[in-house]
């Protein structure tokens, strides 16, 4: 989606699915930004709805602007902290559901090539290759769920939180993820109306009571 053609979905205008003194959960709708952009009429986006209701919201990590799914706010700094820490850390664990291009031949595989962004073409990102220097490690694991007829719902497990990460990781494995308007070519583009990206379950300690929390959405693939 590009940033002027940008008009964010009204309905859901927020799907809050927690909230609580220091965090909110809301479940992101695909095409609706995570935080504002430079230009104006970007302003709309996930962080400034939550403002709107809870002023003293705070944004701890982002979704693309095409991606649908769970996303962590804190509603003070120690939340914050904590779990943008628990991000960097590691200690997070978050899954996403994709449908991709074609078969993906293996049941279960990882992907680790390091990501760096295209500076002959910003902002798009892209994997490095052998002998290739100045990128950021990047690792996914993935998960055949279902063959289709043209394409495959994989799981994905990011242990690391790059820009664009997923995308980039399945465009190098051969299998670009449907809908994607940065990465994939018009067949990829025109078969889906959107990207078939979304995070489906994540799973943090809360940042005061140190309890486990798990959040989900179940993604909208289905054939």
């Amino acid at each position: 989606m590009q940033i002027f053609d940008y008009q964010p979905p009204a309905v859901p205008w927020l799907d809050i699915r927690y909230k609580d003194r220091d965090l909110i959960i809301i479940n992101k709708p695909s095409g609706l930004l995570s935080n504002p952009g430079r230009a104006a009429h970007t302003f709309d986006c996930a962080l400034t709805r939550l403002q709107t209701l809870f002023p003293e919201t705070i944004l701890v990590h982002r979704l693309d602007c095409a991606t649908s799914g769970i996303m962590v706010f804190a509603r003070n700094k120690k939340a914050e902290s904590h779990l943008k820490t628990q991000f960097q850390d590691r200690q997070s664990k978050k899954v996403y559901i994709a449908e991709v291009m074609g078969h993906v031949p293996q049941e279960q595989g990882m992907i680790d090539l390091a990501i760096a962004p295209d500076t002959e073409h910003p902002p798009y990102q892209k994997t490095l290759q052998a002998g290739e220097t100045g990128g950021k490690s990047a690792l996914t694991y993935y998960r055949v769920l279902e063959r289709r007829e043209n394409s495959t719902l994989v799981e994905l497990s990011p242990e690391t939180g790059r820009t664009h990460q997923l995308r980039v990781h399945m465009l190098a494995l051969g299998h670009a993820i449907l809908g994607d308007e940065f990465y994939g070519d018009a067949e990829v583009i025109k078969a889906k109306p959107r990207l078939c990206l979304h995070a489906q379950s994540l799973c943090l300690t809360h940042p005061y009571s140190a309890k486990p929390l798990f959040f989900s959405s179940k993604h909208p693939f289905s054939e």
